[in-house]
């Protein structure tokens, strides 16, 4: 026979163990490890942005032109990764371009690389394997006002393009080159926080009856209806996600936000609910390079889908006479950059 005493005492550890396994399986969803680099760009190379899958199944990534001293000149530079290990196969300068790159993509039906040039303020068409490019997509607008920064295609193969400064979402109609009308034009597309981009990373859920779009200085996600091809009116579909960058929307429709100012990955359920927070900063080498997730842009799933890249922008905000980030004085000591890699895997709750 146990005493009271006893009986309570196994009652309370029961309870506890109970308790403990049940937090333990729910912080799982908060997986802030397993981040890996997958490449390390070459010396010289500034802060990753734009990144795809090529047909090849090569990873394709670009950069924004800024090292931790400031911007550089010359053409931007796209490199080619090996997408089973990160090896450099080979890089190009885009002929014809400012330094300064951000989104990338391969068109659907194609396979034409577009690559936005945010310095000329428009999309170039540009030879994977040469680096020789032309102007592919133009914007109405003059390019100091303009803040071209990701793309993304429709089922039917026309062209979306986010512009950060304007608040508006592009459309190019059709696979072809030429010019591009504003599709959405919005409040809750433009920014006055920081950093100070609005409309940015962009992708449509399956059915195709909804764009999403970050809102980086506003940290929120919005959603805009579509209906027949034409857009309805944008609302926020979430808030409170740091810095919201990169997007890409998986095959169950949950949406994978990088946010840039929290270092992490955020995934979110077709309903808004966070169901998973993944990746975190994790030092600098004795190198000066990244480990784990600094100022993620931007993020592309494997060809298999097994897998998620990430670019590790590490953009001191300072460098735009902005107020430091919690993280600027960390990025003031990166003398390499990174592209990181982590399992597009939602461990369960």
């Amino acid at each position: 026979m146990y005493s009271s005493a006893s009986r309570m005492a196994i009652a309370s550890l029961v309870v506890a163990a109970v308790l403990l396994a049940t937090w333990s399986v729910a912080v799982m969803a908060w997986d802030r490890g397993d981040v890996d680099t997958f490449a390390v760009l070459p010396d010289g190379a500034t802060g990753p942005e734009g990144i795809a899958i090529g047909p090849d199944g090569n990873v394709y990534v670009a950069t924004f032109g800024f090292n931790n001293a400031g911007p550089v000149t010359g053409p931007g530079q796209l490199y080619v990764l090996r997408e089973n290990d990160g090896r450099l196969i080979r890089q190009l300068s885009i002929a014809g371009s400012t330094s300064h790159l951000l989104g990338l993509d391969f068109h659907p039906s194609t396979h034409t690389l577009l690559v936005i040039d945010f310095g000329a303020a428009n999309v170039r068409s540009v030879d994977p394997v040469t680096g020789l490019s032309s102007v592919c997509i133009t914007v109405p607008t003059p390019p100091a006002s303009t803040g071209l920064n990701a793309l993304t295609f429709d089922s039917a193969g026309n062209t979306y393009i986010s512009d950060s400064f304007n608040g508006i979402i592009w459309k190019k109609t059709g696979p072809g080159c030429g010019a591009a009308t504003a599709w959405v034009t919005h409040p809750l597309l433009t920014t006055t926080g920081v950093p100070p981009f609005g409309a940015n990373g962009l992708a449509f859920n399956k059915a195709g009856n909804a764009l999403f779009v970050a809102n980086t200085g506003n940290d929120q996600v919005i959603r805009i209806p579509v209906s027949g091809g034409s857009p309805g009116t944008p609302v926020v579909f979430v808030n409170s996600i740091n810095g919201a960058d990169g997007l890409v929307i998986d095959k169950d429709d949950n949406i994978w936000v990088a946010a840039n100012q929290a270092d992490e990955i955020v995934v979110l359920d077709p309903t808004g609910k966070a169901i998973a927070k993944l990746g975190d900063f994790d030092g600098i080498t004795r190198d000066g390079a990244a480990r784990g997730l600094l100022f993620p842009a931007s993020l592309v799933f494997s060809r298999n889908k097994q897998v998620v890249y990430v670019t590790n922008l590490a953009l001191d905000l300072r460098l735009f006479e902005l107020a430091q980030s919690v993280d600027s004085q960390w990025i003031a000591t990166v003398k390499r950059y990174t592209v990181s890699k982590l399992e597009a895997r939602i461990p369960r709750f």
